[in-house]
């Protein structure tokens, strides 16, 4: 049996089937834990009629889900309509592949693992395009022209960030970028000002980039329902928004993953013994917890404070760390010679 699982095309096989079932399962307790939260912030009590705490709710929502019709309405191009929740959710599920979620609990070690998964992030904003071009609904289309603004702006500060991460690292490799933080939680990235004095700011600038990236508030200026009606997805029923749905949670999920591994140790446990697994859901979970606190914080901004954000704050400050960064490692180099 062991040597059955030591065959590459089977333990493929097996990984993709667990993270597929891991997506599926994150989208429909996310949903139940974002409305529990919303709820307690609001001085509410959320779901509680379906089973014990309102916990069968996900299942319920998604058979309903599950038994609507499939509706193409007309005038719509039936390709692109059709095929634009899986250009969403495909990608997301996908990046799962190098995400390490234990030393080695990964479905493939790949050198240029942080490389691939903003190369299939790129193709989101094209299925979220998609999708608004294609349903030949006017609201839809300017979701999508928001959407690709958004993300056009957000991308380059984001990347800028991981660049100067990379400066110091030396590697694309999520599994070596979390090996490099082994030890006392001072080790992680966050903290490690001997990189740049700036780290801490860097991982804020991830962070808001990364609630822009996955259209979350107060930056989800592509489905402002008081707007748009619903934005991109507006003509789509059934499983085709609960495809759109599932990708954004597992969006969300890959996001906080990320920053969990560069700049929070990953799978390291915070005292330097003990790590493991559920360090590493332990802080992707908090990191999305903090996510759905913002949403249910801040109000909505507008789309030019949305895109200021990102020109006039955000890059400038990127490109400033990452001089900084490259001085810092020449001054390190040239002080102590490594």
């Amino acid at each position: 049996m062991m040597e059955l699982l030591e065959m590459e095309p089977l333990r493929l096989l097996i990984f993709l089937g667990g993270l597929i079932a891991f997506a599926a399962l994150n989208a429909a307790y996310l949903v139940w834990l974002e409305r529990k939260v919303a709820a307690h912030i609001q001085c509410r009590i959320g779901p509680k009629e379906v089973g014990p705490f309102g916990l069968l709710q996900p299942l319920v929502d998604g058979i309903k889900l599950m038994s609507k019709q499939l509706l193409v309405p007309n005038g719509v191009d039936p390709y692109l309509f059709k095929v634009a929740p899986l250009l969403v959710l495909v990608p997301a599920v996908m990046s799962f592949v190098v995400i390490p979620f234990g030393e080695n609990l990964a479905a493939r070690n790949i050198d240029l693992g942080l490389l691939m998964i903003f190369a299939f992030a790129s193709v989101n904003v094209l299925g979220l395009l998609l999708g608004g071009w294609g349903s030949g609904n006017k609201y839809a289309v300017i979701s999508a022209a928001r959407a690709v603004s958004q993300n056009v702006a957000y991308e380059i500060p984001m990347l800028i960030t991981v660049i100067s991460l990379v400066m110091v690292t030396h590697t694309m490799n999520l599994n070596e970028i979390v090996k490099q933080q082994e030890g006392m939680f001072w080790n992680w990235y966050i903290f490690r000002l001997t990189a740049s004095p700036l780290m801490p700011v860097a991982f804020l600038i991830f962070f808001i980039c990364s609630l822009a990236e996955t259209n979350r508030a107060p930056f989800d200026l592509g489905e402002a329902e008081s707007e748009l009606i619903a934005g991109y997805h507006t003509e789509y029923s059934g499983m085709g928004f609960g495809v759109f749905f599932m990708g954004e949670y597992a969006n969300m999920v890959i996001g906080a993953s990320l920053a969990t591994v560069l700049f929070l140790g990953g799978w390291q446990s915070p005292f330097g013994i003990g790590s493991g697994w559920w360090w590493f859901l332990l802080k992707v979970y908090a990191l999305i917890f903090c996510v759905m606190w913002v949403r249910w914080t801040y109000p909505r901004t507008t789309l030019w404070g949305l895109l200021n954000l990102s020109w006039k704050v955000l890059i400038p400050i990127s490109l400033f760390n990452l001089l900084l960064t490259g001085a810092t490692i020449k001054v390190v180099s040239y002080l102590f010679g490594a």
